[in-house]
């Protein structure tokens, strides 16, 4: 881990039983082309229990490997890497030109991406969090790279189909804000976990992420807690990954489905309950409920290969 005060970004890639597609994830990101930065890369096996924290170890041993006796979830896996790497940082580092990227084993990187990320951030100060455009396999946007904050308003939308019917409205379809130009760049809530480069700055400042968020939201949270520090965070399209989406995920995808509808409840508990009156928190909860129940319905009629999580 860090051994000097020399600029340098921490990356931190999570494993599940996906150790062919973390190699790959990972030989994208050692071939990132960096002008000034150093690149750290920390290996977490969450529990996977196959092999493949042996098997990682062996294909990277240069690399910093972390091994859970169990899944600690996206959140919980991260921080195992997040606790070692600011426990050993020197004190000599400049927190406003080191950063912290969390990159799934399901993402590819292009050669590019990071470089034009940080780049990004080092001429924008202000700015806390910087995301890539992700695009899916048959390169359509990743909707959830650039989002509002989930809001009861929006989440409404979002959960009656409505968003979709009508991406081009901005109060409709705000939650993933499909009604801005996938090719400009634009300040927004959040960008998505599954490559997320962060200022140490604001890390230090807003804490590690929320583990009570096992698999989905804990992005969204952490990006809640560093913009309510004044922090910006930004869509930036020039960068490019490319997210295989559904290695772990689809193979469990009823397990997911109740994990994305906690997640939302457990973010609108966290963030806003205490606004509204308890007649509407339990509104927002049945809500909630009834679409997760449907979603987890509708993926049980479908064959094996087209399930999903949302």
């Amino acid at each position: 881990m860090p051994e000097d005060a020399e600029p340098a970004v921490y990356a931190i890639v999570v494993n599940y039983r996906t150790p062919d597609l973390t190699i790959q994830a990972v030989e994208s990101l050692q071939a990132s082309r960096l002008s000034r930065h150093r690149l750290e890369i920390a290996i977490v096996d969450n529990g996977s229990g196959d092999g493949s924290a042996e098997r990682l170890r062996a294909r990277f041993p240069d690399l910093c490997h972390f091994v859970s006796p169990r899944n600690l979830g996206f959140a919980g896996g991260n921080n195992l890497a997040l606790r070692q790497i600011l426990s050993e940082l020197p004190h000599t580092v400049d927190p406003n030109d080191t950063y912290i990227l969390l990159c799934n084993s399901d993402v590819v990187v292009e050669p590019d991406a990071l470089e034009t990320c940080l780049h990004y951030a080092t001429d924008h100060p202000e700015v806390g969090i910087v995301g890539p455009k992700v695009l899916l396999p048959d390169g359509r946007l990743d909707l959830a790279c650039r989002r509002s904050f989930p809001t009861p308003s929006s989440g409404f939308w979002k959960l009656t189909g409505l968003a979709r019917r009508f991406p081009n409205s901005r109060r409709l379809a705000r939650y993933n804000l499909t009604y801005l130009d996938e090719n400009e760049t634009a300040e927004v809530d959040s960008v998505m976990g599954a490559f997320m480069l962060l200022r140490l700055q604001p890390v230090l400042q807003a804490g590690l992420l929320d583990e009570r968020f096992f698999f989905y939201g804990e992005d969204l949270d952490w990006a809640y807690r560093i913009k309510a520090l004044g922090w910006k965070v930004v869509y930036h399209p020039a960068a490019v990954v490319h997210h295989l989406k559904g290695g772990t995920s689809r193979r469990h995808s009823s397990k997911m489905i109740v994990e994305f509808y906690r997640a939302m409840w457990l973010f609108y508990r966290k963030h806003y309950a205490e606004r509204h009156s308890f007649l509407i928190d339990w509104t927002i909860l049945a809500g909630i409920v009834a679409r997760g129940l449907l979603a987890l319905g509708l993926n049980a009629l479908r064959p094996a290969h087209q399930k999903r999580v949302s």
